[in-house]
């Protein structure tokens, strides 16, 4: 052979060679990635070409499954999908899915490796593949009742079981009917794009509930008590503080005012009662940045990864100067919270101490009903003692009982209430209209806490007067906690 035809030989035989190693290459390293790519169609085609599995409540499917004309055999939809949107999330042909129509999609879609067997079965007797699935711990009384209570307004309900840390409710308004957009037509594309934030300013798609953080207002001053017991600032909830009303920020020309009460040496409880920021700053400077930091992070905050299983936003509290960490104490410096975290605030007050990990898939199902995982509940922190634990109880309990209190509003008969109200300021120079916030718990003759609720509400359309956290959310969390209770006679 000469030398040129050896040369082509060669070339050609190093291109032959290539196409070999790019062949399995594709085949065998990249075929789980390209089978799972959103880009490829057959994936979603596949993905919908049968019934997709269902999200359960109460024994009852909020989701469903509807024959269509095209590419894609079935399309999802769902039960007053507005209100249950903040749980499940949504699953669309055209634009993918989130929360747990994407977290639990193997399940749901059939293709989780827990199925392979009875999928292999299926295909040999001829039955068609099924999804499994998801059972969730919602209680759909009080999703509804946190849904109806928001309404028109803007804001976000997180409702805990706090002896296992089920979330009971989860609402976010405005919310989106994910059913409007879960095909592929020009009508989903609308539907689709009004519902983005670049179109929507209020943005429903936002889970405010689970991902967005706001100042916590007063309700942070159960934080700041638990911090100023564990370390010993004070010997008891009813003995004096020592606070000058008002009080001088330290560091600073500024001075701390009250907005009512009599809240010069006021007690814990009174403080907590009528809500003195004087007392709480006094408190949160006593205890110090690295402490409060500290009780913080007992609670919650600064977890970069809470999973429920959607992952829920960072709740901070920061390393701070001392007048910001005084403010931080009062729920209006730099520290910010979901509702989820505030709830959980509550639940392990309510808890006797220990806070529970929240969580809101209890069980995950074959087709055939066989459950393939339990979700166990787990034990997150021990924020602080019982003895502490139940002396915030008393405190909460009197805001909510004493007809000085601010939580009035939140009484249920026959049952005991903690709460916690907060007004949060926020804006340049607090020129926005606040955010109204309360926390709570319900407890029961026997001394079991059935449930803890945060409620927050962006009220931009009330007189701003009228935004007090007593009086637009004390009631929606009263009526969460109700119908929880309600719904276990």
């Amino acid at each position: 052979m000469n030398k040129p035809l050896r040369r082509i030989a060669i070339f050609c035989g190093l291109l032959v060679l290539t196409l070999l190693l790019r062949d399995n290459y594709l085949q065998y390293v990249k075929a789980d990635s390209l089978a799972s790519d959103t880009k490829n169609r057959r994936v979603n085609i596949t993905r919908y070409s049968t019934p997709r599995g269902n999200i359960i409540v109460a024994g009852k499917a909020i989701t469903g499954s509807v024959e269509t004309t095209g590419d894609y055999k079935y399309k999802r939809t769902w039960t007053n999908g507005a209100m249950w949107a903040p749980v499940t999330g949504y699953s669309s042909q055209a634009f993918g899915a989130n929360q747990l129509e994407r977290l639990e999609d193997g399940i749901l879609s059939g293709n989780d490796d827990r199925l392979f067997f009875r999928n292999t079965l299926d295909m040999i007797t001829g039955k068609e593949k099924a999804g499994g699935s998801v059972i969730t711990t919602l209680n759909p009384a009080a999703q509804k009742a946190a849904y109806q209570g928001l309404g028109s307004k803007k804001g976000a309900v997180a409702a805990i079981e706090p002896s296992t840390g089920k979330i009971l409710a989860l609402v976010s308004t405005p919310s989106y009917d994910p059913s409007k957009f879960a095909g592929s037509s020009d009508a989903d594309a609308e539907a689709w794009s009004k519902v983005q934030k670049k179109n929507d300013p209020d943005d429903p798609m936002l889970n405010r509930a689970l991902r967005e953080t706001y100042p916590p207002g007063s309700t942070f001053k159960v934080v700041t008590a638990a911090a100023a017991l564990e370390n010993g600032e004070v010997s008891g909830i009813d003995a004096k503080t020592k606070t000058p009303d008002p009080f001088p920020l330290p560091q600073s020309s500024s001075k701390l005012t009250n907005e009512h009460g009599a809240c010069e040496n006021a007690s814990l409880r009174y403080a907590l009662m009528v809500s003195c920021n004087t007392v709480f700053a006094k408190m949160a400077d006593n205890v110090g940045n690295k402490k409060m930091i500290e009780q913080a992070e007992k609670f919650g905050f600064n977890e970069p990864e809470l999973d429920t299983p959607v992952r829920a936003a960072e709740s901070i509290f920061p390393e701070d100067n001392r007048p910001q960490n005084a403010l931080d104490g009062i729920g209006q410096g730099s520290n910010r919270a979901t509702p989820l975290q505030m709830a959980m605030v509550a639940s392990a007050v309510a808890n006797d101490g220990k806070l529970m990990k929240p969580y809101m898939v209890d069980q995950l199902r074959a087709p055939n009903l066989d459950t393939l995982e339990t979700t166990q509940p787990q034990q997150l922190s021990q924020p602080v003692s019982s003895k502490t634990a139940q002396a915030l109880q008393e405190m909460m309990e009197t805001v909510v009982s004493n007809d000085q209190g601010t939580g009035a509003k939140a009484r249920i008969n026959g049952v005991v209430v903690g709460g916690k109200t907060g007004t949060a300021q926020h804006g340049l120079n607090n020129s926005e209209k606040p955010y109204a916030w309360f926390i709570s718990y319900a407890k029961l003759s026997d001394d079991s806490a059935p449930v803890a609720v945060a409620v927050v509400v962006e009220d931009g359309a009330a007189d701003r007067g009228d935004i007090t956290g007593g009086g637009l959310a004390g009631p929606i969390a009263r009526n969460v906690m109700k119908a929880v209770i309600d719904s276990k006679k």
